[in-house]
C-alpha cells in the first residue's frame, strides 16, 4: 500500500522531481516520464513523418537515448523539451534516411477515372519536381522547412529544436521558402 501511495505521489509530482529521480537512476521515475510523454512525442513524429510506421521505434529509440544521456540535462524541469529535442532529431534522422530511398519516380498514381491521360501526366511531373526541389535544399533549410511547413513550429520553436537564433531559423526558412518557390515557379 506505502508503494501506491509512493507511485501516485510520483504521477503526480512536477517535471524537476522526477526528471531529477530518473536521473539518479529510479525506474519508477522514468517510466513515469514515459507515460507522460509518450502520447505527446507520438503525435508529434506522426505528424513529421506523415504517419509513418516508424512512429513507436522512433520513440521507443528516444527514451532508450534519454536513458543513456541523462547526464547531458542540466536542469531537470527542462525535460520536457530535452525530450523533444531528442525525437525531433531522431524524427529527421528518419526523413533523412529515407530520402535517398524515396525516388518520386517509383511512385506509382493511380489517376481518377475523371482525369484526362494530360492531366495525370501533369500531376506526376508536378510531384517529380517537388520532389527534386526538396532534395537540393541544403539540410539545415531542409530542417527548417520540415519543422516550420510539416510540423507546425513557430520560429522560436524552431531556433530552440535546432539550437540556433530565431533570426537565423527565419533566414533559412526564407531562403527555403523562395528557393522552393523559384524551382516551382513553372507549376503555380
Amino acid at each position: 500500500m506505502a508503494g501506491e501511495g509512493f507511485r501516485s505521489a510520483l504521477e503526480q509530482a512536477d517535471d524537476r522531481i522526477v526528471a531529477g529521480r530518473a536521473m539518479d537512476g529510479d525506474v519508477a521515475a522514468f517510466a513515469v516520464l514515459v507515460r507522460r510523454y509518450t502520447p505527446m512525442m507520438r503525435a508529434y513524429t506522426q505528424r513529421m513523418l506523415n504517419a509513418s510506421a516508424d512512429v513507436d521505434d522512433i520513440v521507443q529509440e528516444t527514451f532508450v537515448t534519454a536513458w543513456q544521456r541523462f547526464s547531458e540535462l542540466d536542469d531537470p524541469g527542462k525535460v520536457k523539451s530535452w525530450l523533444m529535442r531528442i525525437v525531433s532529431r531522431k524524427a529527421v534522422d528518419r526523413i533523412r534516411a529515407l530520402r535517398p530511398v524515396l525516388d518520386v519516380d517509383d511512385i506509382e498514381q493511380e489517376a481518377p477515372a475523371h482525369s484526362a491521360p494530360a492531366r495525370v501526366v501533369e500531376a506526376r511531373a508536378g510531384i517529380e519536381a517537388l520532389g527534386a526541389a526538396l532534395q537540393e535544399l541544403p539540410a539545415a533549410q531542409l530542417e527548417c522547412w520540415v519543422l516550420r511547413e510539416m510540423g507546425g513550429y513557430s520560429y522560436e520553436e524552431i531556433a530552440e529544436e535546432l539550437e540556433i537564433s530565431v533570426s537565423t531559423a527565419r533566414g533559412l526558412l526564407a531562403r527555403a521558402r523562395k528557393f522552393m518557390i523559384v524551382r516551382m515557379e513553372a507549376w503555380r
